[in-house]
C-alpha cells in the first residue's frame, strides 16, 4: 500500500507533459519524410497557395491585403538595390554620434528584409520569376551584411546584464539574440518561397549565410548562449524559434539539421511549462505575446512538416489557457494592463490570433479576435486567415493569475465606461522585465488610467543591469506602494548574487461575484524590513456603483514613523484639504482618503533621463497620502469613485466615516454604501 500511495504522488507531481522526455533528432527524422519535401512548405505548399488565391477572391479583408501586398512589390521592381553595407554604430543605446542616431545599418538590414520577403511572398502568389530574382537582389546584399545580431546585444553593452531565472550569471557568448533570429525567419521564408527561380549559387548564397549566422553560431553550442535556458524569458521562443524556422527551411538540402529542430522544440516546450496554470506569463501581456507568437509560427511549420506528430499547440499549459493572459489584461477601449516592462495597448497582431485560436479552437479567443483586434493588414493575414471558431465572451469577469499573483477586477469587458481594477503581488524575481512593485495597483475607467503604472523608460544603456532599481519606472517609488520611512522594496537578484525567491508578496485572498470583487494582498517580505515589518492591502471593487475601497494595514518596527501611500495617475490631479480630483478627458474621479492618526496630502515628481544623447529630461508626477504614526501600527483608507465635479466630490467626503464594522459613505444618489471591515 504505501508504494501504491507513492506511485500516485509521484504521478500527480508530475504531469506527462512536464515530464515527456526530449524529442530526439531520429524521431525527427522519423516524422519528416524529407525525400517528398519540396519548396515552398514551411508555411503553406501547393494547395495551401492555392487556398489564399481563392480566399482573396472571396473574403475582402483578404483581397484588399493581397492587392497592397501586390502593390508593394510592384514597386520595388523598379527600387534599385543599393550594394553598400553602411557603418554598423557603436553606442545605439546611448546615441552619442551621427552614425548611432541614424543607425542606417540596422534600417537598410530591417528594410530590405522585409522588401525581399514581399517580393518572395508574390512570387509565390503570382509565379512571375522576376519577383523571385528582385527578392534575391534585396536578400543578397542582407547576406553580406556581416552582424544580424542587434547592436544594443553586443557584448560592451549587453555583458553588465543581470541575468534572469535558470541562467548563470558568467555570460560571454552574445552572437546570436533577437535580430539574429528575426532575420533569419525572415531569410529562411524567402529561400522557402523563391526555391524554384532560383539557380543552385542563389540557393547556396543564402544557404551560406543562414549556416553562417544562424545555424553555426547556435548548433551544438546551446550551452553558450544565455536565452537557451531562460524558459521564463521571451527570448527563447523568439530565439529557439527563429533558428528552428531556418533548420526547417534547410532540411531537404541539409537533413542532419533534425537535431536544430529537435532542440528547437525541446526547449519551446519547456518555456510553454512555465507558463501560468491560469496563462499568466511574468514578464507581462506584450512579452508574452513576442516569444509565443514566435513559438507559435515555429510550431505551425513543425505541424505541417511532421504531418501533425509534433504539435506543440497540444501542450497542456497552453491548451488549457491560450488565450487568457491578454483576454483578462484587456481594459476596453484599446488598452492593457502594463505592469513590469509591457506596454499598454491591447495585445495583437492580428495574424498571431488567427493562428493560436485556429489551432486551440479557443472561443474566448475568437471574441477576443472579433471584438479587440482590427482588421488584419499583413502577409501573415493571408497565411492565417480569421479562424473560423465561434466566438464566446469570457465566462467569468475577472481573474486571479495564481502562479505569478496578478490578478483583474471588473463588472464588464466592453463597456469603457465600468472601472477595472489590477494589481500584483508575486516575487521579485525578474531582473530582465520586472519591477519592484508588489502591491501596486492600477485602475482604468472611460478609457484612461485614473491611477496608473509609470511604464517602462527608454531601454537605455543601463537598463537592464544593478542601475535599473534606481530608474523610477522600476523602483518600488515609482509605483502605487507603502513607503515607511522612505523604505523602498529591494529585488531578489542581484548582479553575481543567487536568486532569493523569499522576497515578494502573495495573494492571500480573492474573491470575485457579481456585485462586488476582493483582493488581500500581503507584500511584507517585498520590503528589507528594517522600517516596515508589516504591509497588508485590500482592495474592493463594488461593481454596480464603479467605487474602489483600499484598506492599507501598516505596521511599522518603530514608533512615529511616516508612512507614505503613493499614487501615480493618468488624470490632471488637484489636492484639496480632505481629497485628491483627479480629472481625465472623459471624467472627474475623487480619492477620498480616511485615517486616524494626522495625515496630509503631498505631490511630488522622479526625475527622469534616459542615458541617450537625443532623449529630453522628463518630470515624473505623483501624490501621496503622508501620515504621521502615533504607534507602529497604522490604517490608511483611500475611496475611489467617479464625481460629477468638486463640489460633489466635497460632499460625500464629508459622508465617510470608520466604525467597529466597517467604513461608510453616502453617494450622492442618497444610497449609504457599507464597506464590511475588509
Amino acid at each position: 500500500m504505501p508504494v501504491f500511495r507513492t506511485t500516485l504522488l509521484l504521478i500527480f507531481l508530475f504531469p506527462a507533459w512536464l515530464s515527456a522526455q526530449d524529442l530526439t533528432a531520429e524521431a525527427v527524422r522519423q516524422a519528416i519524410p524529407l525525400e517528398t519535401l519540396s519548396h515552398p512548405y514551411l508555411l503553406f505548399d501547393e494547395a495551401g497557395k492555392a487556398e489564399i488565391l481563392r480566399r482573396a477572391q472571396t473574403d475582402p479583408e483578404s483581397r484588399d491585403i493581397l492587392a497592397r501586398l501586390q502593390a508593394e512589390a510592384d514597386m520595388l521592381l523598379y527600387q534599385p538595390v543599393d550594394p553598400e553595407i553602411p557603418t554598423r554604430p557603436t553606442h545605439v543605446r546611448a546615441g552619442w554620434t551621427e552614425a548611432d542616431l541614424e543607425n542606417a545599418y540596422g534600417r537598410k538590414l530591417r528594410s530590405y528584409r522585409d522588401h525581399a520577403q514581399t517580393l518572395a511572398f508574390i512570387y509565390q502568389m503570382t509565379g512571375d520569376p522576376r519577383y523571385a530574382q528582385k527578392a534575391y537582389a534585396f536578400t543578397e546584399v542582407v547576406c553580406r551584411m556581416p552582424l544580424w545580431t542587434l547592436q544594443a546585444h553586443e557584448f560592451e553593452i549587453i555583458y553588465s546584464r543581470v541575468w534572469p531565472w535558470n541562467v548563470p550569471d558568467h555570460q560571454t557568448n552574445f552572437n546570436f539574440d533577437l535580430g539574429s533570429a528575426t532575420t533569419g525567419q525572415a531569410l529562411a521564408w524567402v529561400y522557402d518561397w523563391t526555391y524554384p527561380a532560383l539557380s543552385q549559387a542563389q540557393r547556396d548564397r543564402i544557404q551560406g549565410a543562414l549556416l553562417e549566422k544562424a545555424i553555426t553560431p547556435v548548433r551544438g553550442d546551446y550551452d553558450f548562449h544565455w536565452w537557451a535556458s531562460s524558459y521564463r524569458c521571451n527570448w527563447t521562443g523568439v530565439c529557439n524559434g527563429g533558428v528552428g524556422m531556418v533548420a526547417l527551411a534547410m532540411l531537404k538540402d541539409y537533413p542532419q539539421l533534425v537535431d536544430v529542430v529537435a532542440e528547437s522544440h525541446n526547449r519551446i516546450h519547456r518555456m510553454m511549462n512555465e507558463l501560468g496554470q491560469d496563462g499568466g506569463w511574468q514578464e507581462g501581456g506584450s512579452y508574452w505575446r513576442y516569444g509565443m507568437d514566435r513559438s507559435a509560427l515555429f510550431a505551425f511549420a513543425l505541424k505541417r512538416a511532421t504531418k501533425g506528430t509534433y504539435d506543440l499547440f497540444q501542450h497542456e499549459r497552453l491548451r488549457q489557457n491560450p488565450v487568457s493572459f491578454p483576454v483578462y489584461l484587456f481594459v476596453p477601449p484599446n488598452r492593457s494592463v502594463n505592469f513590469g516592462d509591457a506596454h499598454d495597448r491591447s495585445i495583437g497582431g492580428t495574424d498571431f490570433f488567427n493562428l493560436l485560436v485556429s489551432e486551440t479552437q479557443s472561443a474566448e479567443g475568437a471574441w477576443y479576435r472579433q471584438e479587440v483586434l482590427e482588421s488584419g493588414r499583413g502577409m501573415l493575414d493571408l497565411i492565417f486567415p480569421r479562424p473560423q471558431v465561434p466566438p464566446k465572451a469570457p465566462e467569468s469577469l475577472s481573474r486571479h493569475f495564481r502562479t505569478i499573483d496578478w490578478w483583474v477586477m471588473r463588472s464588464s469587458f466592453t463597456d469603457p465606461g465600468k472601472v477595472t481594477v489590477a494589481g500584483k503581488a508575486g516575487l521579485n524575481d525578474d531582473p530582465h522585465h520586472g519591477h519592484l512593485d508588489i502591491g501596486h495597483f492600477i485602475l482604468f475607467w472611460r478609457g484612461e488610467d485614473y491611477l496608473k503604472d509609470s511604464g517602462r523608460p527608454y531601454y537605455d544603456e543601463e537598463y537592464f543591469d544593478e542601475a535599473r532599481w534606481d530608474y523610477p519606472q522600476a523602483g518600488s517609488a515609482g509605483h502605487n506602494v507603502i513607503m515607511v520611512n522612505g523604505e523602498g522594496q529591494i529585488p531578489g537578484k542581484r548582479k553575481d548574487q543567487p536568486f532569493d525567491y523569499t522576497i515578494g508578496g502573495k495573494v492571500l485572498a480573492f474573491k470575485s461575484g457579481a456585485e462586488r470583487d476582493y483582493v488581500l494582498m500581503d507584500p511584507t517580505h517585498a520590503y528589507p524590513g528594517e522600517e516596515l515589518k508589516s504591509w497588508r492591502r485590500h482592495i474592493s471593487l463594488h461593481k454596480p456603483q464603479d467605487v474602489t475601497l483600499v484598506r492599507d494595514e501598516v505596521q511599522a518596527t518603530s514608533q512615529g514613523a511616516t508612512v507614505n501611500v503613493r499614487y501615480h495617475s493618468g488624470a490632471e490631479v488637484s489636492l484639496h484639504e480632505n481629497l485628491v480630483l483627479l480629472s481625465g478627458e472623459q471624467g472627474t474621479m475623487a480619492l477620498i482618503p480616511l485615517c486616524q492618526d494626522p495625515w496630509q496630502l503631498k505631490v511630488g515628481q522622479h526625475a527622469y533621463q534616459p542615458i541617450h544623447g537625443s532623449k529630453r529630461f522628463e518630470w515624473l508626477p505623483y501624490f501621496d497620502i503622508e501620515v504621521q504614526a502615533q504607534s507602529t501600527e497604522t490604517e490608511v483608507y483611500s475611496l475611489i469613485l467617479p464625481v460629477a465635479d468638486l463640489a460633489e466630490a466635497q460632499r460625500i467626503a464629508q459622508t465617510v466615516s470608520r466604525d467597529k464594522k466597517g467604513v461608510a459613505v453616502k453617494l450622492t444618489n442618497g444610497r449609504t454604501l457599507r464597506f464590511e471591515d475588509l
